[in-house]
């Protein structure tokens, strides 16, 4: 709240007005002090909420051109007598076609009796009450009881505290129930003494309807999630289980086929043929494969459920740990590793470790025909984002089927030619996308592959 500011020009206007057309001093002085009123209102924005700035904002408009009028009052009011009787009814015209011709409701009442002074047709089309009948009612004439004693308590107490005062209310009307932003301010006769209550009322009832239907959705909206959060993890229960049988069930029965082709061939080598002793190779050679699916299933199913907790990386040393591990497995390869130092990114480092370890087994696994294989790990800019990749010199691949390469069990080679589950990529899509990220690849046939991937605001260095 701020304290009216009465500026001198603005009293002597309604002297003047009163003195010269006789004109009701409340009516005289109100149009003079709202300039200076409307000063209070620039400071009264600064402590609202956004909505109601919008509100008041246009409200403070319509004060300054309430000032205006009252500044040419006074210049007319020196013209003379008559001529100045004669432009205060058209600045009267002018002022009432004004406030007419707006969507907020005004209205002003005197102090003393609390009868209307004068309201717009914004005011007699909601309350259903013409302003020739209105004028010398109060609001007893208009509302019920307790409405009217509680608006004619506020009127006295602005009255009072000689403030600009700015709140929200409601109010029945023929049109229901309507909720309003209303700014209510005292206006001060030529002793600078309250002599009549302003208020100028903005209906935000559909804003205020919006607003409920807003929050009903978010309501209804939460609820579902919830329930869709409940569903998810009954999903992620039953998961959970099946990777359990999964990895414990179907296992022992592998184990058992490799067991006993195992004794067969030790037991059994010099009864078997060849023919029969390659079955027997095969079956073991399966059970292998069957081994690495189950595997990677699980390590699938935990791309996609486990935890994502980040933490500083250090992709460089993870690199390098990797293609070690893989030199260890298939020590009769010379393979060129080219890592630079400071490769780091904020992920989880489990997850990520999953991903590129994927990575650089397809690199390793794909240039096992070249002589000189190169495996390069990286960064890089494209289109202003920056990604990680992984670029080898191996085989490549169509770009025709590169939309397969992210999907479970889709493979661009044959068994035969390359060893593989065809779940390897769809881990790594699994894990970016868990980051927030984006991967892609890039290739030629028998001229090697790159894969880009990034982590969201995880890159680092």
């Amino acid at each position: 709240m701020t304290r009216t500011i009465v500026r001198p020009w603005a009293l002597r206007a309604g002297q003047a007005l009163r003195h010269l057309t006789g004109a009701d001093p409340g009516a005289a002085v109100a149009a003079a002090v709202v300039a200076g009123t409307a000063l209070n209102y620039v400071l009264l924005r600064r402590h609202c909420d956004r909505a109601a700035t919008t509100v008041a904002g246009a409200q403070v408009a319509l004060l300054g051109a309430f000032g205006l009028y009252a500044r040419n009052a006074v210049a007319r009011a020196a013209r003379g007598r008559t001529a100045a009787q004669n432009e205060a009814a058209a600045s009267h015209n002018q002022l009432q076609k004004l406030i007419d011709n707006t969507e907020s409701n005004i209205y002003m009442k005197r102090v003393d009796n609390g009868r209307y002074l004068l309201v717009n047709k914004e005011w007699e089309r909601l309350f259903g009450v013409p302003r020739d009948q209105v004028v010398e009612l109060t609001d007893s004439g208009v509302f019920p009881p307790d409405l009217a004693a509680e608006l004619r308590a506020n009127d006295l107490k602005v009255a009072a505290s000689g403030r600009t005062v700015q709140y929200e209310e409601t109010a029945d009307s023929i049109d229901g129930v309507r909720t309003y932003i209303s700014v209510k301010f005292p206006v001060l006769d030529g002793n600078g003494e309250p002599y009549a209550v302003c208020g100028i009322s903005t209906d935000i009832t559909d804003r205020k309807r919006a607003e409920d239907e807003v929050r009903r959705l978010n309501a209804n909206l939460e609820t579902r999630v919830r329930q869709r959060t409940a569903e998810l993890e009954a999903s992620t229960r039953e998961l959970d289980a099946f990777a359990y049988s999964v990895s414990h069930d179907l296992r022992a029965p592998l184990r058992s086929l490799h067991g006993f082709s195992d004794a067969l061939l030790e037991d059994y080598a010099d009864v078997l043929d060849e023919v029969g002793q390659d079955y027997l190779h095969r079956i073991q050679r399966n059970v292998g494969r069957m081994g690495r699916m189950i595997d990677d299933l699980l390590n699938l199913s935990r791309a996609t459920r486990a935890d994502l907790e980040r933490a500083p990386v250090d992709l460089s040393a993870m690199s390098k740990e990797i293609v070690t591990e893989l030199r260890t497995a298939d020590s009769g390869r010379a393979v060129t590793l080219l890592v630079p130092a400071g490769l780091t990114a904020e992920a989880d480092p489990h997850l990520l470790r999953l991903a590129l370890q994927n990575l650089l087994a397809n690199a390793w696994k794909f240039t096992g025909k070249r002589a000189e294989a190169v495996i390069e790990v990286g960064r890089t800019e494209r289109s202003g984002e920056t990604y990680f990749f992984v670029k080898d010199n191996g085989v490549g691949f169509d770009m025709a089927y590169a939309g397969k390469l992210f999907d479970a069990f889709q493979r661009l080679h044959t068994t035969a030619d390359f060893e593989g589950t065809g779940i390897g990529l769809a881990i790594v899509a699994r894990v970016v996308r868990r980051h927030g990220g984006r991967v892609f690849a890039e290739a030629g046939v028998d001229s090697g592959a790159t894969f880009f991937f990034n982590l969201m605001s995880g890159v680092k260095g």
